[in-house]
């Protein structure tokens, strides 16, 4: 039996054994049998078993004696196969030894040429050896070649320089001024070309060379350009009079003018190179450079040409002259302007044509007020930051800068893209205080405003046509103060610096809104007092103002912007579904505060209303107990009058409309009498209807009551007033239906009520009689309201 598992399991796998692994597939082979006896399907093996002996031997106990035979034929099986085993196991797979043979063959040729490796190796080692001397002289020889090449260039470059400064100088002598700044030029590219060279000394020579012969080239035209300029009455300090034009050598010396320009302008190359030198000289030593220093250096000839109005400025405006006050910043910004007013003719007429014809793409008058801009930035921002604990004198000076830059802007057409002075004020510290005087000045004058005798008056009380909106004077300074501050910062052209001023704007708005709150808790015991109505003007004015500042573009493109920094630079506390809502435009940048206005004016009116209604419903007492039921029948209207008990309400109601009209701005008066409409429905269809019972009589008199008296009272502010009181009016359509109608529609409602279908339905049968808002069950109520029916 055990014979017979081996021949299951590892019959056919013993023919795919190699020789070398024979005996350790063996071992597995015995291994796995041993597995298959304690395997889990074990009961199965035994099955098998079981029924192979009873196939052989039988059920029968006399067949016991086949035992001895049928052990003995399994052994001589099980001998057969282990033969079987050790034969194959013998043999080798002829791929098995053909990759044998190959990996031999591999070995052996690897081996071979490791060992040829290891001679060229020594070979190429030896023959290094022998040569190193050679390669060490021929290695001296070319470092002296490589220095002496060095030296040769060294050489050029001295003899190149030597011959340009002969150049140059011969030039002067003969008065060849464009032979001279061609070879200034070349020198010029000369020390541009040995930037990146480490000959220190080379540089400094070739530097110093290129100056002191752009100095002297420099010098002798700004001579000669100074020299035609006075005589062309430079500077213009006042107002160019036709006098002052030379008249006996005038061609002469403007042909002398655009020579000079022209020579300046080729000397141009060279000196923005040494002006940009200096520049980063100046800021690698620790000074730090004016917010105007990364702009490109002026056009050379309006250096030249600035210098005389340079020297006044700093005469007039620095040191111990009257004229330099931190108390008058206007002094000095307005002489510049008179300067620029005064040149640009100047500029426009002599200068820009020589620019045009020399092909400088340049704006000789955008040059000249860069220039004299250079000087003002310059004192502003040492005035500025001496004003820092000034707050008067600090507020003048930046209102002083607004205004120069924007009459620069406008009158002198300066460039949007170019900085002038605005740029300034952007600095931390500036922008700061800045910032922090504008906030507290805001404060002081909302106490100022609302602590005022007029503060709750309208100041166009007296011009219906310009007071619509009714707002307090209080209000009315207030949005004005917002707008002001707008105007201020509006020009600046940083958006994060203009969403910081915004959000100032948001909190004086949020901190005028609390301020009207408490106002108006202390005027709340009287609602309809002229002031709680100045109130409720003032705070529905804001919402108004902000409502159309959401759709302006200004606001529109802070909202962009805003969006577009985020949370850390844009607007505080926005949360990520508020600045989606901002960037689909869903929303506004006063949305919260348009919110809080909202609830606060919703707040207001419904106190007013409340209010009202009180002072209506203790004057309609007497009409809601009125004797509906005992009045007699009147058959013409034109004979009737109103009802004795509805007047003092009818009054009261005049009389607060009157008053409302009068007090609330046209918006709001219209929310008014309107809610005031709707209670008033509410309560006469309460009170009155349903606590009575009417008789025909009653009924025709509560009708002529309501369309004859009270909605009259309201058709001055609408053209159907009856629709804002459809609960009373459809009432009053019931409850004087004729007897006969009023049974069959009663029958029709019942019947529908129980389940009945009946044609029309209920809801046509009341739209043909006017009925459109009760409902059926309503109206049921109101015909059981009638005392006139068939045998009462």
């Amino acid at each position: 039996m055990a014979a017979l598992s081996v021949q299951t399991v590892n019959g056919p796998e013993s023919q795919r054994l190699n020789p070398e692994d024979s005996e350790e597939e063996e071992e597995e082979d015995q291994e796995h049998v041993q597995d298959l006896v304690t395997d889990p399907e074990e009961d199965s093996v035994m099955d098998s078993v079981i029924e192979f002996l009873l196939t052989e031997v039988g059920n029968d106990p006399k067949n016991l004696q086949k035992a001895e035979e049928l052990l003995e034929r399994l052994r001589e099986e099980n001998t057969e196969l282990e033969e079987q085993v050790l034969s194959v196991s013998s043999s080798v797979p002829p791929k098995v030894l053909e990759a044998l043979t190959a990996a031999k063959d591999a070995k052996r040729s690897l081996d071979h040429l490791l060992q040829r490796e290891r001679c060229v190796s020594n070979t190429l080692q030896q023959h290094l050896q022998g040569v190193q001397p050679w390669m060490d002289n021929l290695s001296q020889t070319l470092n002296q070649i490589d220095t002496i090449e060095r030296h040769m260039k060294y050489l050029r470059v001295l003899q190149h320089v030597e011959e340009l400064s002969a150049a140059v100088q011969q030039c002067l002598m003969t008065s060849s001024v464009w032979e001279a700044i061609r070879a200034v030029d070349n020198m010029a590219a000369l020390d541009a070309g040995l930037n990146e060279s480490g000959c220190s000394h080379l540089r400094n020579f070739v530097r110093e060379t290129l100056l002191f012969w752009h100095k002297i080239i420099k010098d002798r035209l700004s001579s000669d350009f100074e020299k035609v300029l006075t005589q062309l009455h430079w500077p213009i300090i006042a107002p160019p009079t036709q006098s002052l034009t030379p008249t006996a050598n005038g061609q002469e010396i403007h042909s002398q003018l655009e020579l000079l320009v022209t020579q300046l302008l080729a000397l141009q190359t060279s000196d923005d190179l040494i002006s940009q030198r200096a520049s980063v000289s100046s800021s690698g030593a620790g000074n730090s450079a004016t917010p105007h220093s990364k702009a490109p250096p002026l056009c050379l000839p309006i250096q030249i040409m600035l210098q005389p109005l340079s020297r006044r400025f700093r005469y007039h405006f620095y040191g111990n002259r009257q004229t330099n006050t931190l108390g008058k910043p206007e002094w000095y910004l307005t002489q510049v302007l008179m300067w620029i007013s005064h040149s640009s003719t100047f500029m426009e007429e002599k200068i820009q044509p020589i620019l045009d014809r020399a092909g400088a793409s340049i704006s000789a008058l955008v040059e000249l007020c860069r220039g004299l801009l250079s000087l003002v930035q310059d004192k502003v921002v040492s005035d500025a930051n001496r004003l820092l604990y000034e707050d008067a004198l600090f507020c003048h000076l930046v209102e002083e800068v607004l205004q120069f830059e924007k009459e620069l802007r406008t009158n002198h057409s300066y460039p949007a893209a170019m900085p002038g002075l605005l740029h300034l004020l952007l600095e931390d510290a500036i922008l700061q205080k800045w910032l922090t005087v504008e906030k507290r000045m805001a404060v002081e004058k909302m106490d100022a405003m609302l602590s005022a005798d007029g503060a709750w008056s309208s100041q166009y009380k007296d011009i219906s046509d310009l007071d619509e909106l009714k707002a307090p004077d209080c209000a009315e300074t207030f949005m004005t103060l917002l707008q002001v501050i707008t105007e201020r910062y509006r020009p600046l052209p940083s958006p994060s610096a203009q969403l910081k001023f915004l959000e100032l704007q948001r909190e004086l708005v949020d901190d005028f809104r609390i301020r009207l709150t408490q106002v108006m808790k202390e005027e709340s015991r009287s609602p309809l007092s002229a002031r709680y109505c100045a109130i409720l003007n003032a705070v529905n004015y804001i919402c108004t103002i902000l409502g159309d500042w959401g759709d302006d573009v200004f606001f529109l493109q802070l909202q962009q912007a805003a969006v577009s920094l985020g949370e850390e630079e844009g607007l505080g506390g926005l949360g990520v579904l508020e600045l989606g809502r901002l960037a689909s435009l869903e929303g506004s940048l006063f949305e919260g505060l348009l919110s809080l206005l909202d609830r606060l004016k919703t707040d207001m009116m419904g106190r007013l209303l409340d209010w009202t209604m009180r002072e209506i419903t203790e004057k309609a007492r007497q009409y809601c107990n009125d004797r509906w039921l005992s009045l007699p029948s009147q058959q013409d209207l034109s004979t009737m009058s109103l009802s004795s008990s509805a007047c003092p309400m009818m009054l009261c109601v005049r009389d607060r409309l009157l008053n409302l009209h009068q007090v609330l701005s046209l918006s709001l008066f219209q929310l008014a009498w309107q809610g005031l409409a709707e209670r008033l429905d509410n309560y006469l269809y309460q009170e009155v209807i349903l606590c009575n019972h009417f008789s025909e009589g009653g009924a025709s008199q509560l009708q002529f009551d309501m369309s004859r008296n009270l909605f009259p009272l309201f058709g001055h502010y609408c053209k159907r007033p009856e629709n804002f009181f459809k609960h009373v009016k459809e009432a009053c359509i019931i409850l004087c239906l004729s007897v006969g109608s009023a049974i069959l529609l009663r029958n029709l409602l019942k019947e529908a009520e129980e389940g009945g279908v009946g044609d029309p339905s209920p809801e046509s049968a009341l739209n043909e009689i006017g009925v459109f808002c009760l409902a059926p069950c309503d109206v049921l109520i109101l015909l059981n309201l009638r005392a006139s029916w068939p045998g009462q």
